[in-house]
């Protein structure tokens, strides 16, 4: 039972960060949200801050799950790979619950470099590029890592702009911009 309310209030806080930003997200809030008490919560994350990097932490793996299977649905060679990734973040953004990229959410609201929420957000954004250069050395581009963050950052611009203005496909152009930079990088390796 207790393991079960730790998961059932991390679920919950994890969705109200999500849905109304972690700063604007109170304990009082979560505790009423999860039907618990304060006390059951100060148990299991002894401050908010436990709490909201547990919630980071739940988030990474979620998402690199979420994409890493995704992935590995949509295509079996490495280039087709690197194009999924975006078909992956192009159903993300179609959610009706998108409320954009926890990580990004959460390092504009912690911005502080040395903060830890924030450091928890570089940690997936440099592991996630880790996985594009992977994929990207695999497919035999010209400079993997480059081109991982050339993708990485079409991704972030376009979960961005989406955020701002929905249903504006901004993942689409973006999928198409990324399908003429691998080309490129293909082609000088080549």
């Amino acid at each position: 039972m207790a393991r079960n309310l730790q998961d059932h209030i991390l679920q919950t806080a994890s969705a109200l960060f999500y849905s109304q930003g972690i700063k604007a997200t109170g304990v009082d809030a979560i505790v009423k949200a999860a039907g618990t008490t304060k006390m059951s919560l100060y148990k299991y994350f002894p401050s908010k801050d436990d709490l909201v990097l547990a919630h980071l932490s739940k988030s990474r793996e979620a998402m690199l799950n979420r994409i890493l299977a995704g992935v590995e649905l949509r295509a079996s060679e490495p280039k087709q790979k690197l194009l999924a990734v975006f078909a992956v973040f192009e159903e993300l953004l179609a959610s009706p619950e998108f409320r954009g990229c926890p990580f990004i959410n959460a390092s504009a609201e912690f911005a502080e470099a040395s903060n830890p929420v924030q450091l928890a957000a570089a940690e997936f954004s440099d592991t996630f590029r880790e996985i594009l250069a992977d994929l990207a050395r695999q497919a035999g581009a010209w400079n993997p890592e480059q081109l991982s963050q050339q993708l990485a950052m079409l991704i972030s611009g376009a979960i961005v702009s989406e955020q701002v203005r929905r249903q504006s496909g901004a993942m689409h152009i973006a999928s198409a911009a990324a399908e003429i930079l691998i080309e490129q990088s293909l082609s000088k390796a080549g």
